[in-house]
């Protein structure tokens, strides 16, 4: 399997689509990892060289000791391209991967083409809520949230139909490491990117879903007044909306990356 061995973190990767293509990356949600992307990938990979990747405590990833911050995760995408030999990407990333797409584009903005913001927003929770979370996770593992997790992932009509692909998502959940899901709720707690935002240069456009419960509609709306120029689309899903609508998801990428 393909590492990249980026200092205090060993991050495990995958490449898709042609060599001279313009380079795409994916970057997961809490809890889940590469695959994430998986139903969308022969699609978005005959425009573009597509790069997932599992953020540090998520799935072949290395799981680095302590608490993490989004310069971290965000740290760890720019050595990434620099290990990779990616001079510029379009950069996409669902509710954490878009707090870490946002760092990337505000402390390297060169490395950034387009951003596709997903289900996130610039401040996503509250200090409290998250101490909770990682107290809860700490006592008795993410496998015992795998269910509460995959309510909030989807929404009702989802679950009902498609239990088995729903299935696949609590498994990705199950076999999290609590370590690493821990020391990334401590990411999310401390990430403020609201005085910040407004600096992006890029072109962006933020995704959203209309019965996300984790970033409300209210929220990416939000984040998306307070980036100069971005543009808004909602999607009929949750909060991997990517998983719930894979082909509507990927069109209007293409579209815009486009």
């Amino acid at each position: 399997m393909p590492y990249a061995d980026l200092g205090n973190s060993r991050i495990f990767y995958l490449v898709d689509g042609p060599e001279n293509a313009p380079w795409l990356v994916l970057s997961n949600s809490l809890g889940a990892n590469a695959d994430m992307w998986s139903r969308q990938v022969s699609q978005l990979a005959r425009h573009f060289r597509v790069l997932r990747y599992d953020s540090r405590g998520h799935g072949h990833s290395s799981t680095p000791e302590g608490e993490y911050s989004m310069a971290d995760l965000g740290g760890d995408l720019s050595n990434l391209l620099k290990h990779l030999n990616i001079e510029k990407a379009h950069v996409c990333g669902l509710s954490i991967g878009g707090m870490t797409a946002m760092w990337l584009a505000l402390a390297h903005p060169e490395q950034v083409d387009r951003l596709v913001l997903c289900n996130t927003s610039s401040r996503i929770g509250s200090i409290a809520s998250w101490q909770e979370r990682i107290a809860t996770v700490n006592a008795n593992g993410v496998e015992s949230m795998a269910y509460e997790l995959i309510q909030r992932w989807l929404s009702a009509n989802y679950l009902a139909k498609h239990p088995e692909s729903s299935q696949t998502l609590i498994d990705m959940i199950r076999r999290m490491s609590t370590s690493g899901y821990a020391a990334t709720c401590a990411a999310l707690r401390d990430a403020d990117l609201d005085a910040e935002v407004q600096r992006i240069t890029a072109q962006v456009l933020v995704v959203g879903g209309k019965h996300d419960l984790a970033t409300t509609p209210e929220a990416t709306l939000a984040l998306t007044a307070k980036i100069p120029g971005a543009q808004y689309y909602e999607l009929d899903a949750a909060h991997i909306s990517n998983w719930e609508q894979p082909s509507v998801f990927s069109n209007k990428l293409i579209e815009f990356l486009s």
